[in-house]
């Protein structure tokens, strides 16, 4: 059931095409995992065509991102959450389809595996350069029909020698002609505070990461809150302390975290409620990660925050 991404020589065309609905063609020679690049080293690739089994929510996704010291903080294709990938944008429930992966939470019956899953398309290049790159998107079910149009830009700047922001801007605007429901299992009825879809991180962490806000900290505590940064500090298997700074919730939206069962955070768009993309009114998303090593104190979160007017 597993597939694992392809990562060298020619971008490869989609294994199963009429499930995009009729992808760009693939141009011989093009690179498949794009690299973002801070001061000449590189701090993340970007895969943009994985792939991988529809069930496992096929979409473009950073992975691996590293700190300036070389120490990876994004996992892919976990074995406990397979669809887990990297740091993506991803929902459950799109107008009823699943672009996040796995199984479907249906509201009476629980988690359901369905034939629901659709893909997150990458149609073309606007800019690609070491430092951003910057694209088009269309979010499709199974049949290749477009729910969404997205436009996507991703960039990587230095923070310090020890640091460095990423930073994701999604547009998203209905191709359907009318609103788009964007859900989640809790917004499906799964209990627990499981509202997760939207800007994910899985994280990789030897033992349990620690999560803070500005007021509050471990899982049980952010998890939901709307806090206008949430940090996590974990050490890398194999060794590596270092410490993720999330910013950009936009209105409406909620931190969900995973520390417990697996490290994950996520800026999620439909945590209690869920979320509209009207018709003619696109939905603007704007998420920055500062990817720093070492761990964080909370005056040194903030302090930097303030330095890079992020608050």
């Amino acid at each position: 059931m597993t597939a694992e991404p392809r990562s060298a020589g020619a971008e490869p065309c989609p294994a199963r095409p009429e499930l995009l609905g009729g992808a760009e063609p693939c141009p011989a020679g093009t690179d498949v995992e794009p690299r973002l690049v801070v001061d000449g080293v590189e701090v993340a690739r970007y895969l943009v065509r994985p792939d991988l089994d529809l069930r496992h929510g096929p979409r473009p996704y950073l992975h691996p991102v590293r700190t300036r010291a070389g120490t990876p903080v994004t996992g892919a294709l976990p074995a406990d959450h397979v669809w887990h990938l990297g740091a993506s944008l991803a929902v459950q429930d799109v107008d009823g389809v699943n672009l996040w992966g796995g199984r479907t939470y249906v509201r009476g019956t629980g988690y359901t595996w369905r034939d629901d899953h659709g893909v997150i398309a990458h149609t073309g290049w606007r800019e690609r350069a070491a430092d951003r790159l910057d694209h088009d998107l269309e979010w499709r079910n199974r049949h290749g029909r477009v729910l969404l149009r997205e436009h996507r830009r991703i960039t990587a700047a230095p923070a310090g020698e020890d640091a460095w922001w990423l930073d994701l801007s999604a547009t998203l605007t209905s191709a359907t002609g009318g609103d788009v429901r964007l859900g989640s299992p809790a917004t499906n009825g799964r209990p627990g505070g499981a509202g997760y879809g939207g800007f994910f991180w899985r994280a990789v962490a030897d033992g349990e990461p620690l999560v803070r806000t500005d007021d509050a900290e471990g899982e049980e505590a952010v998890n939901g809150s709307a806090a206008p940064w949430l940090a996590l500090s974990a050490t890398a298997p194999g060794g590596g302390a270092y410490t993720l700074v999330f910013t950009g919730l936009g209105p409406g939206d909620r931190w969900f975290v995973r520390t417990a069962m697996y490290p994950g955070v996520c800026a999620a768009y439909a945590f209690d409620s869920p979320a509209v993309v009207a018709a003619g009114r696109p939905r603007h998303n704007r998420h920055r990660v500062l990817v720093a090593d070492g761990h964080l104190g909370p005056a040194d979160i903030a302090a930097r925050l303030d330095a890079a007017a992020v608050r």
